[in-house]
């Protein structure tokens, strides 16, 4: 039962008490799970491209940059490094001293080789009056991870991965912030030679980021000629959800106020929809390349990017003609050019009459777009692409994780199985209709595609509720199209020991 005092904390917040209470209904009843048709593949919801039109998409693409038009990289960035060092901090804890997992073996063997080698350094000379190389020499592996975790050394435990040395290069190391920057110049600049670049961060961080941005942006925008337009935003505290005890009841903290958490990458929704761009590309912060590997990110951002404008371009123009009056024939074969380009389809649409098919047309064309890159199954984990029921009942492309697919039904967990494709996150979104206004993304959003997850705080469970993914089913009504990009296009740095592997060297 709500409180006097719960009602004044939840209009802080921003969020009302009839958001709070649907929560509580959910957590009550939960999320369906989302009916697939089946797994997307090459030819079946997935295209894979030639040489030669990639060519012609990156041409596409270039073209549309020489006009004038706004384009936007956006980089969720506040997620803590905290799980990149899990492995690290267990061996912290751990009642040996030395090295003994294969992931601490190969932490300390890569250490002095590590890109942010120079900067622990200088921290161990200051607690311990001795560099990395000694303090391995004597057994002391220990204080050396310390001197990279704390706070009283470089504090990556705590920091966020932007702000982690990744890359070294004969003139220095970089930080995932500044390989975005760089990649922003190379695929994302317009004819004004604007780069513009929006990093979601958490509050806390907002001091360190903006520090690095005005240390490294003026070199960058020196050597490629161009401006760069940086935007830091946060997440809204309106989009955290109530958390709840294992029996659904709202879980309180020590001090008796109600508990509210951030409800993952889906609430980033806002931060999208606040963007202003005709084109916004989408891309991790931990995914990057050192530049002289980037040859097929590059490529691959252009063409996808190419495929998009070519796509938006049929569905302005139909939409156009939708506004004269169509006949029956012409109608159907707009149908046919929309099924084939979005592999989405709706039985009912084969009993409708004209005035129905010209409104069903109207509403499934005039909707934001995406194109997705889809990178080869090799094991990593991910949301997958399949070939999903909508809540209109029509079937069309969409990425889903597994806690949305019943794997009780053998069927979906075949389907699930055998899925040759999984989501690196690497998108291009169009966010602007045919008459050069922003779509509202929250109305493109199904609701039915959240999840609720466990955790705990002070020892004690509890249970929270994720929003729909940003790439999942927060982007459930847009129209999708799936393109295979090699997997040398995603590089994810997961861990502290995937900047040792050669995609990274």
């Amino acid at each position: 039962m709500m409180k006097e005092q719960d009602n004044m904390q939840i209009e802080a917040l921003g969020v009302s008490e009839e958001q709070v209470n649907a929560q509580l209904q959910r957590f009550a009843e939960g999320f369906p799970f989302l009916p697939i048709k089946a797994t997307a593949t090459i030819g079946k919801g997935i295209s894979a491209l030639s040489d030669a039109e990639c060519e012609a998409y990156i041409k596409m693409w270039d073209i549309y940059c020489e006009g004038a038009h706004k384009v936007t990289k956006f980089v969720p960035a506040s997620g803590a490094a905290s799980r990149m060092f899990k492995d690290l901090f267990a061996f912290v804890d751990a009642d040996y001293e030395q090295p003994t997992t294969p992931f601490e073996q190969r932490f300390v063997e890569n250490l002095p080789q590590a890109p942010f080698r120079d900067d622990l350094d200088v921290v161990c000379d200051k607690l311990f009056g001795k560099n990395v190389a000694v303090l391995l020499a004597e057994g002391r592996s220990k204080d050396a991870v310390r001197a990279l975790l704390y706070p009283e050394g470089l504090n990556y435990g705590l920091l966020p991965k932007g702000l982690l040395k990744f890359h070294r290069y004969a003139n220095g190391v970089r930080t995932p912030i500044e390989e975005h920057l760089v990649e922003g110049a190379l695929y994302a600049q317009g004819a004004d030679k604007v780069v513009r670049l929006h990093f979601t961060i958490s509050p806390e961080h907002r001091t360190l980021f903006e520090s690095v941005m005005t240390a490294v942006v003026p070199l960058y925008e020196k050597r490629f000629g161009v401006s760069y337009e940086i935007e830091l935003s946060e997440q809204k505290s309106a989009t955290n959800t109530i958390a709840v005890t294992p029996d659904n009841a709202p879980f309180r903290n020590d001090d008796g106020t109600l508990l509210f958490r951030p409800a993952g990458h889906g609430a980033l929704l806002h931060n999208l929809d606040g963007i202003d761009s005709d084109i916004v590309f989408i891309k991790t912060i931990d995914n990057v390349s050192p530049e002289h590997r980037s040859g097929d990110t590059l490529r691959y951002k252009k063409t996808l990017a190419g495929v998009l404008v070519a796509a938006q371009a049929q569905l302005f123009n139909d939409l156009s003609l939708l506004e004269e009056d169509l006949t029956m024939e012409q109608l159907r074969e707009m149908l046919a050019r929309f099924q084939t380009l979005f592999c989405s389809f709706d039985e009912s649409t084969n009993t409708m009459d004209k005035e129905a098919l010209a409104s069903y047309l109207r509403r499934k064309l005039d909707r934001p777009i995406r194109v997705c890159g889809m990178v080869r199954n090799v094991g990593e984990p991910g949301g997958g692409p399949f070939l999903a029921v909508n809540p209109d009942g029509s079937v069309s492309p969409q990425i889903l994780e597994s806690s949305q697919i019943d794997m009780a039904d053998a069927e979906k967990r075949r389907m699930f199985e055998e899925g040759t494709h999984f989501n690196p996150v690497d998108l291009v979104c169009g966010l602007k209709n045919r008459k050069g206004e922003k779509f509202d993304l929250t109305q493109f959003v199904d609701a039915n595609t959240g999840f609720i997850s466990e955790k705990s705080k002070g020892g004690r469970p509890l249970k929270a509720l994720e929003l729909p993914g940003l790439w999942n089913g927060s982007m459930s009504d847009w129209n999708t199209i799936f393109v295979e990009v090699p997997l040398s296009t995603f590089n994810p740095v997961k861990t502290v020991n995937d900047l040792f592997r050669e995609q990274h060297q």
